[in-house]
């Protein structure tokens, strides 16, 4: 496969903000977190993962069940592998671990999987990185090649708070999209994959007062946030004026995100590590 088909196109995009060096850090704006829906769908499109989530027994992190829980554990673990300290990733990695332990195929199961498996880990966080610098890229412009390997280099520890090694990332940013084009092979979406998807994508598992207004809005953001390999398998639709408004929007959005302070652009991620130690001193469960 091409990179043309693994990641997004974005043929107009807000102008470069700075030549300085950046990190991964950088891409955790309020409105990356648009871009979560569209992850979720490239993370369970590797038939071990898919399986992993939808027959998993975890019920605690079940999105169709406790969404906002769910949502809070994702977007803390974001947190703590990008900026939290070493002992954030500690403890983390070890709540992770617990629940993890309960993450198995059985014999019932049509496809073999285990949370520990290094390479569905390395998938993951594959998807969580293309997810970072997608939406950083659409918020602050193309990067260099120089900001793009340092971006990238920053992110690994998307994977190594958990059970992924450093030697298994690929070294470069260009080896990366090697690995990226070579995994994207195995991308499949089943019935029963895709029907909870689908359920996720139209938020079944909220309000109806919260749902209706917010549905339409969530497949237009989650369709523009997926390559097209990835909604090609799941078969949403997408056309040349839907990624022209939504180039337009993202457009938008970059222009007012370059007035506003850090302190306004990324809260989330550091009300999500003060609740993590808080959490902690209270003995508390962390996912």
């Amino acid at each position: 496969m091409t990179t043309a088909e693994t990641r997004i196109r974005i043929h107009k995009r807000t102008a470069r903000w700075s030549d300085e060096p950046v990190t991964a850090a950088d891409a955790l704006d309020f409105w990356s977190f648009a871009a979560g829906a569209a992850n979720v769908i490239m993370q369970l499109s590797l038939p071990g993962v898919g399986y992993g989530v939808v027959e998993s027994r975890v019920d605690s992190g079940n999105l169709l069940i406790h969404p906002w829980k769910r949502a809070r554990t994702t977007f803390t673990y974001i947190a703590v592998a990008i900026i939290g300290s070493d002992e954030d990733k500690l403890l983390y990695r070890e709540a992770v671990n617990s629940a993890h332990r309960h993450v198995q195929s059985t014999d019932q199961s049509p496809v073999r999987y285990n949370a520990f498996d290094r390479d569905l880990q390395m998938w993951v966080a594959a998807c969580l990185f293309v997810g970072l610098e997608d939406t950083y890229q659409l918020l602050r412009g193309e990067m260099t090649a120089d900001q793009a390997e340092g971006f990238y280099r920053s992110a690994w520890t998307l994977g190594t708070t958990l059970q992924v090694s450093e030697d298994q990332w690929p070294p470069t940013r260009a080896a990366f999209d090697d690995y990226w084009n070579t995994a994207c092979q195995r991308v499949q979406f089943d019935d029963t994959v895709r029907a909870y998807l689908f359920d996720l994508i139209d938020l079944e598992m909220i309000n109806p007062l919260l749902r209706i207004p917010f549905r339409g809005l969530l497949k237009f953001l989650t369709a523009g946030f997926l390559a097209p390999v990835f909604r090609d398998a799941l078969g949403l639709a997408w056309s040349a004026r839907k990624q022209r408004r939504f180039e337009l929007l993202f457009r938008f959005v970059a222009l007012v995100n370059r007035f506003l302070p850090s302190f306004l652009r990324q809260p989330g991620p550091h009300l999500l590590l003060a609740d993590l130690r808080r959490r902690a001193r209270h003995d508390k469960r962390l996912v």
